[in-house]
């Protein structure tokens, strides 16, 4: 059975606030507030019942667009009233990341620093060798989250590097001695 999210009216809690006013959806609530430009195929209404999100033509992306706009517009509710997390955990000895100011730093096995920006709308915090990133858009969360894991990826043979919390990393046998 499938089921289409974009069918039912999106249910908007009490606290938060949702308004498309030209051609962008804005979602405001206690912690954040969230705006996203929506494609011209597409037709959001507000209503006190809830949110319903339309194809303007029969086409096939904006029916596939209905969807996404749905789950977009449902994630962007859940982030503004609590913030998305990820957790990244980095495992290596002589390993080590420390957050200076709006920057963290990675010493990572390289012969150099690793510096990375942390983006302005999400705040990192370092717990000896745990990084947790969270904040309000929940795309821009997991794709800051992609580019710290990309300093360092775990590697199959010991495990070594920054990897997702509760990732299962695939460990391969080493050379055997005949």
């Amino acid at each position: 059975m499938s089921f289409r999210i974009a069918k039912n009216p999106i249910v908007v809690p009490a606290k938060v606030t949702v308004t498309t006013d030209g051609g962008m959806l804005s979602v405001k609530g206690s912690n954040a507030t969230l705006a996203r430009p929506i494609h011209s195929t597409v037709a959001i209404d507000v209503t006190p019942e809830g949110i319903t999100i339309a194809p303007k033509n029969n086409s096939k992306l904006a029916r596939a667009l209905t969807g996404t706009f749905a789950s977009l517009l449902t994630s962007m509710i859940q982030g503004v009233e609590t913030p998305f997390k990820k957790v990244l955990i980095l495992k290596g000895v002589g390993y080590k990341v420390e957050l200076r100011g709006k920057e963290l730093v990675f010493n990572v096995g390289f012969s150099h620093q690793v510096i990375l920006q942390i983006p302005e709308n999400l705040t990192a915090t370092v717990e000896k060798m745990t990084i947790t990133i969270s904040g309000a858009d929940k795309q821009e969360v997991g794709q800051f989250a992609a580019e710290v894991r990309a300093v360092k990826p775990p590697e199959p043979y010991l495990g070594k590097g920054i990897a997702y919390e509760g990732e299962v990393i695939r460990r391969k046998q080493g050379k055997k001695a005949v």
